[in-house]
This record gives structure tokens, C-alpha cells and sequence, in this order.
């Protein structure tokens, strides 16, 4: 399977989401990091992806070649992350054929009703938990 994970700013969200999945997901599968930024790509690519990407164009070419994008539920709203996510950025990403798993971060200004008041480890989590599910639904099917 292979996993986008989008983020932004330092990279610090996407690198711990990597090594949560790092751990829970087999070799075969791959991890690429795709950064609005080349910080944040650098960071994810510590973490432990196995290919990496910085900027929109980079973002709007992988996110429909992928089985699954994971991030901040910014990556859906143009202008978000302080204007790191562009228009073309949101659209290519809520476009994309690939499965979205969205944490639900509010520092966009957005705020989900209905979800819990997990901490960010808690909801990594439950991130890798889905990605695993997703997983194993490809796979039976």
C-alpha cells in the first residue's frame, strides 16, 4: 500500500504520524512524505518515510497516485496552515481517488463536531489504527 502523509510548517505532525505507522505497518508498504514545505518533508523523511516530496506542484501530482493520505484535516482547506495549503493543494487532495484520514486538528480554525477530546498521541493513534483497517480491507477484498 502506498501512504501519503501531508504536512506542513516543521513537519513535526507528519514525522510522529510516520513513526506510529512505521511501527505498525509492514515493509512492503510505502510511506511518502509530502511537504508543503522542504522543512517539514526533511523532518518527515527523518521519521522514516522511504520517499519524499516538497511543494504543490509535488502535492498535487502524488495525492491521486496514492491508496491513502493521512494529515491535519487542513489539508482539505485552501489557505490553511497559514496559507502553506494552497487552493490547488486543497483541491488536488479532496480530489484524489485515495482514501482520507484526517486528524482533526483546530488550529485552522475548524472545529469537528462530534469528536472526542483526545490528546494529539491519542488521535495519532487512532490515525494509525484506520490506516490499519484500511489496510486490511484492500487486502480481504
Amino acid at each position: 500500500m502506498k501512504i501519503a502523509i501531508i504536512d506542513g510548517q516543521g513537519g513535526g505532525l507528519g514525522s510522529s504520524m510516520i513513526q506510529k505507522l512505521k511501527e505498525n505497518l509492514s515493509s512492503e508498504d510505502e510511506i511518502l512524505a509530502l511537504g508543503t514545505n522542504a522543512i517539514a518533508t526533511s523532518q518527515m523523511m527523518k521519521a522514516g518515510a522511504q520517499k519524499g516530496a516538497s511543494g504543490e506542484n509535488a502535492i498535487c501530482w502524488n495525492a491521486p497516485r496514492v491508496d491513502l493520505v493521512a494529515g491535519p484535516i487542513g489539508i482539505l482547506l485552501a489557505n490553511a496552515m497559514f496559507g502553506e495549503v494552497t487552493p490547488a493543494i486543497a483541491e488536488a487532495v479532496a480530489s484524489s481517488p485515495a482514501h482520507k484520514i484526517v486528524l482533526p486538528i483546530t488550529t485552522c480554525n475548524v472545529e469537528v463536531v462530534g469528536k472526542n477530546n483526545s490528546s494529539l498521541p491519542e488521535m495519532i493513534d487512532q490515525l494509525v489504527e484506520k490506516v490499519l483497517l484500511f489496510k486490511q480491507s484492500r487486502s480481504s477484498s
